[in-house]
């Protein structure tokens, strides 16, 4: 009974990925237009790279690929990511002073 819930879980936590995935591709237009946005790019990239780190957490779940490496690589992008979003977003703030 466990798995079955664990099993429900992932792919409801793989179709929540996918639909941050898309949301973070349709906001970029948004972005890239506006100037007060300018952190919002790096930021959905790391949205992006969440959804790919939540894809691939699914089919470690399932034992259908399996790579400590990427999942490290990917979660050490995703927060230099949300770093420099940060960071962009603190100066966007500071020049509309």
């Amino acid at each position: 009974m466990v798995l079955y819930i664990e099993g429900i879980l992932k792919v409801a936590n793989l179709f929540l990925a996918l639909v941050a995935g898309g949301v973070a591709v349709s906001m970029f237009h948004h972005a890239w237009q506006n100037k007060e946005l300018r952190a919002w790019k790096t930021l959905i990239i790391a949205l992006v790279l969440f959804a790919v780190q939540m894809v691939l957490g699914f089919l470690r779940a399932f034992g259908i690929y399996e790579s400590p490496y990427l999942t490290h690589i990917n979660v050490s992008l995703l927060l230099a990511f949300l770093i420099w979003a940060l960071i962009a977003q603190i100066w966007v703030v500071k020049e509309a002073k």
